[in-house]
């Protein structure tokens, strides 16, 4: 049963991830049917302001100690840096040990991962930071695309809202889907967001490490709309089929197929975003075809429908999708 919890801070820490753990878990909803925490909020040395990493201080009241008796411990956000307190990294580790569960909101997963928690399993961390994470932290398994990893007693969400989600999971998979939604309608926010959803990460143009393909690219960006086959594409190129497509392959990392549809879902990204096309025009303007095809290939690179994402991301209201 979820009873205490403990948000764990350390200097240079993130109010708005922070905020999120203190908004499940902090607030008294009982009258709503959502059981009470024991909300703590702990630092190393209890009584000692901690700066924020947006200019002010705050003053935990909780030392370290009390995290030896939190069923969850939250780690919210921090700036990150070469190296962490070496007292709250071994209050973490004796938490793991002794059952804890651990919830990790954006670059709280760095304390987690300096703990040496993260070893051999797999998490998340916001898209920005997963390369760095990945190089600091070699043994962790990093899953670049997800909102949150729920990994039994560790749970690492990705980036603020994403945090939101892993809370409400692990109040849902602790205490039901009642208290869970009690919480989130008080928050204005969908109840329920699968963890395997991707994160909204826009999507760069692969980099090209040669000059040789760089014009055939560009013409293909400009093109979007036309079929593109290997013939056509090296004889463009005055390559051999087999040239072309060992050279494309060395200087982007793909094949020209997969490059192509990776344009085309990013060229529909900025359409979603800044025009009022439909589903079925955008698929015509970017080569894709048909909007069931172009569903498919949206879905699959961003992880969610290209409806959901306009509803996301439009700068205006566009017409009804068809």
């Amino acid at each position: 049963m979820l009873k205490t919890v403990a948000a764990v801070l350390i200097e240079d820490f993130a109010p708005f991830e922070f905020g999120v753990l203190c908004e499940v878990f902090g607030i008294d909803r009982t009258e709503e049917g959502v059981p009470a925490f024991d909300f703590k909020v702990c630092g190393e040395h209890p009584g000692r302001p901690l700066g924020a990493n947006i200019g002010f201080q705050l003053i935990p009241p909780h030392g370290l100690d009390a995290l030896a008796e939190a069923d969850l411990i939250g780690v919210a956000a921090t700036s990150r840096r070469d190296g962490y307190p070496p007292a709250v990294l071994e209050a973490l580790r004796a938490a793991a040990e002794r059952g804890a569960t651990l919830l990790s909101v954006c670059s709280g997963a760095y304390l987690l991962g300096a703990a040496g928690l993260l070893d051999g399993r797999t998490c998340t961390t916001h898209w920005r930071y997963v390369d760095d994470f990945a190089r600091r932290f070699p043994l962790a398994k990093v899953d670049p695309d997800v909102l949150f990893v729920d990994d039994g007693s560790i749970i690492t969400s990705a980036g603020t809202a994403a945090g939101i989600d892993a809370c409400l999971h692990l109040v849902r998979r602790e205490l039901g889907s009642g208290p869970a939604n009690a919480i989130a309608r008080r928050m204005v926010v969908p109840p329920q967001r699968d963890g395997g959803q991707k994160q909204y990460i826009q999507l760069p143009m692969p980099e090209c490490t040669g000059d040789g393909l760089q014009p055939v690219l560009a013409w293909m960006l400009e093109n979007l709309a036309t079929e593109h086959s290997v013939a056509a594409l090296a004889r463009r190129a005055r390559m051999s089929e087999r040239t072309f497509a060992r050279r494309f392959g060395t200087e982007t990392g793909t094949t020209p197929h997969k490059w192509l549809t990776q344009q085309r879902v990013l060229r529909a990204q900025h359409l979603l975003e800044d025009t009022a096309l439909s589903i079925e025009e955008i698929a015509r303007s970017t080569g894709m075809g048909t909007g069931a095809l172009l569903r498919h290939h949206f879905r699959r690179t961003v992880g969610v429908t290209p409806k959901d994402y306009r509803l996301n991301f439009a700068e205006r209201p566009g017409r009804a999708l068809v």
